[in-house]
């Protein structure tokens, strides 16, 4: 099943090859469209998954700031995230007919 990642009429990521974990689809990452994303200085911890990093997008001047995450060096317990990205914060993850 193809999925799509989408926000503020773009789509940020599609593949058919998405891993769910905790509800939430990770994209390879040669499935997200870089033109939108930039760099931010959050991160978080998750005690099984390790430390997440963030991006945001920007999609005709708006800015949806850490609407994206990854983890760089998974913990070993969820090294399927490893090279994927996930969304929240409005982003919409559907799936494509």
């Amino acid at each position: 099943m193809e999925m799509q990642a989408t926000w503020n009429g773009v789509v940020l990521a599609s593949s058919a090859d998405t891993v769910v974990v905790e509800g939430n689809h990770y994209f390879p990452a040669e499935a997200v469209n870089q033109t939108y994303f930039s760099g931010s200085d959050t991160h978080s911890h998750c005690p099984w998954k390790g430390d997440a990093s963030y991006y945001s997008v920007t999609v005709d001047g708006k800015t949806n700031t850490d609407a994206a995450w990854y983890y760089p060096e998974p913990l070993p317990e969820a090294l399927m995230v490893a090279g994927r990205v996930a969304f929240w914060k409005g982003v919409e993850v559907t799936e494509v007919a």
